[in-house]
């Protein structure tokens, strides 16, 4: 791993505060590979021999069974996955693959487990991430379980509307995984585009534009304890 890319995985709240020599250590054992795109990363049911960071690309993390698959997150950069099966040494619960040529850091689980028993900065981190992203699960759930598809949608839009800071935007996934990700099927994506119409919803391929953002709020009802993974 160049000087370079250690500074960008570094700078991931993760490791930034831990020690210099720890962090030089974990990073010993750590290498970089490109992968092109749709490239299966890792399988759900393997041993977590590794603790993968995206630097660049971008990677969807899905499962299957009894031959269905769904779309649980996409990771983009710089960010980790999937640091509780690394951690705790259990098999992976999801798959992954990449969607577009993506450079991945690949960290020893055994390094960070190691470093997690003796860099105590680097441990009270490993708990806030793993804090967070069970608040994630807990409001990904939330979504699914207490709203209509049609509403999930609305709401999809108007986070990634907030996030782009912009009424208008392109879709940065595919509309069959947009469909996966809500818990949807690709036919009922299309209907579901179709209805939020009278709500101010105009669709050109994957770009969107909100031409009535209050009126979309009035019916998608938003919810920090649900939509805003900042809380």
């Amino acid at each position: 791993m160049s000087d370079s890319q250690g500074e960008e995985v570094r700078g991931l709240a993760l490791f930034a505060t831990m020690g210099d020599v720890n962090f030089k250590a974990l990073m010993r054992g750590t290498y970089v590979q490109n992968f092109p795109p749709r490239i299966d990363l890792i399988h759900e049911n393997e041993p977590a021999d590794f603790l993968h960071v995206v630097l660049s690309g971008a990677v969807d993390l899905f499962s299957q069974w009894n031959r269905r698959e769904t779309s649980m997150a996409t990771v983009r950069p710089v960010s980790t996955f999937i640091l509780a099966a690394s951690i705790s040494d259990l098999p992976y619960l999801m798959s992954a693959r990449t969607l577009e040529k993506s450079r991945i850091a690949l960290i020893p689980s055994q390094d960070v487990r190691r470093m997690f028993a003796a860099d105590t900065a680097f441990a009270t981190a490993i708990a806030a991430e793993l804090a967070n992203s069970y608040r994630t699960v807990v409001k990904n759930t939330k979504d699914l379980k207490l709203r209509t598809s049609l509403e999930r949608l609305a709401n999809y839009l108007l986070r990634q509307s907030r996030t782009r800071g912009a009424p208008d935007f392109d879709l940065t996934t595919e509309k069959k995984r947009l469909a996966s990700f809500l818990g949807m099927t690709p036919e009922n994506l299309s209907r579901a585009f179709r209805a939020l119409e009278p709500h101010g919803v105009k669709v050109e391929g994957s770009h969107i534009t909100i031409t009535d953002p209050q009126g979309l709020a009035r019916y998608a009802k938003p919810n920090p304890l649900i939509d805003d993974y900042s809380t």
